[in-house]
């Protein structure tokens, strides 16, 4: 695993908020404009690492928003590599990886900084966020198993989504209220101190789009560290305004960043045989899922 460490302390910020955008032109102004609300004297940069945008999203930043770091990157290089990109740029103390289609509420910033700061056993933390109706968007998880998949399959999680057996992977049984340690929180709005990161390494690229962020909070919770549901934090979120211009592809990534994560993680022979298993359904699945979209859509 790539370690990481800040090349030049003397130019540290108190938060370093790093952006991946790609064909991001319809959400990346409402984002920037919600960091850039009054939030105390926090001193942060914003660095916005662009993976070959084909619309205006590179215009919008560079005549509009002159003060953000834009690495402007030839090729789309995935979600792991983009973020570490920005990661290796940064200078903050702590740093929040930001989904374009994120709009941060009052003053956000001054609340996930103040609570890291008053607990520094805290790795990572993520938020509350919402729909674009103000209902609460589920985003904390539990860390997947091969039983996961059993019910998932089976329709047993969205039956039971509430049981703590069944719907456990997704926390169908957290109410997304309340202040709570927990696996792995959505890497849509995701606070890491640097702390941690210097300790645990930065994205493993070998999760190219997904999974990289349950990886990443795996380590660290790993390594010692705490991450945090702090609800009293709150930001809107579109869901999937950039997966869903690449849908089937998504899918099929979604997939095997699930099989790839416990193939990493679960060792020994009877692993091997289960994953083989495991991985003859997801590939059912991924296409059953690729198909029923298609179907969809027609």
């Amino acid at each position: 695993m790539k370690l990481w460490k800040m090349n030049n302390a003397s130019f540290k910020v108190d938060l370093s908020i790093i952006i991946l955008t790609w064909n991001s032109q319809e959400v990346i102004r409402d984002c920037l404009d919600s960091i850039y609300s009054p939030g105390g004297d926090l001193n942060f940069e914003i660095i916005v690492v662009d993976n070959n945008s084909r619309d205006r999203t590179k215009e919008i930043l560079k005549n509009s928003y002159p003060k953000v770091k834009l690495i402007a990157n030839v090729k789309n290089l995935g979600y792991a590599k983009g973020n570490n990109q920005g990661i290796e740029k940064s200078k903050g103390e702590f740093i929040l990886l930001l989904n374009p289609d994120v709009k941060l509420i009052d003053d956000f910033l001054t609340k996930i900084t103040k609570f890291f700061k008053e607990h520094p056993e805290a790795g990572a933390l993520g938020p509350q966020l919402l729909n674009p109706d103000k209902s609460i968007q589920p985003s904390c998880r539990e860390f997947p198993r091969f039983s996961t998949i059993l019910w998932e399959l089976l329709g047993l999680s969205h039956v039971f989504s509430r049981s703590k057996i069944f719907g456990r992977w997704r926390m169908g049984y957290f109410d997304h209220n309340s202040l709570a340690e927990v696996d792995q929180t959505m890497g849509s709005a995701l606070l890491i101190r640097r702390k941690t990161l210097e300790k645990v390494g930065i994205f493993d690229t070998n999760f190219k789009m997904f999974f990289n962020d349950v990886d990443l909070c795996y380590r660290i919770k790993k390594a010692g560290w705490k991450i945090y549901f702090y609800p009293e934090a709150k930001a809107f979120h579109i869901k999937g305004s950039s997966t869903q211009k690449a849908k089937t592809k998504m899918i099929f990534l979604s997939h095997w960043g699930f099989y790839k994560f416990l193939k990493k993680y679960k060792t020994g022979w009877v692993n091997e045989i289960l994953l083989i298993f495991l991985g003859g359904l997801l590939l059912l699945s991924s296409g059953l899922r690729i198909l029923f979209f298609y179907l969809k859509n027609f």
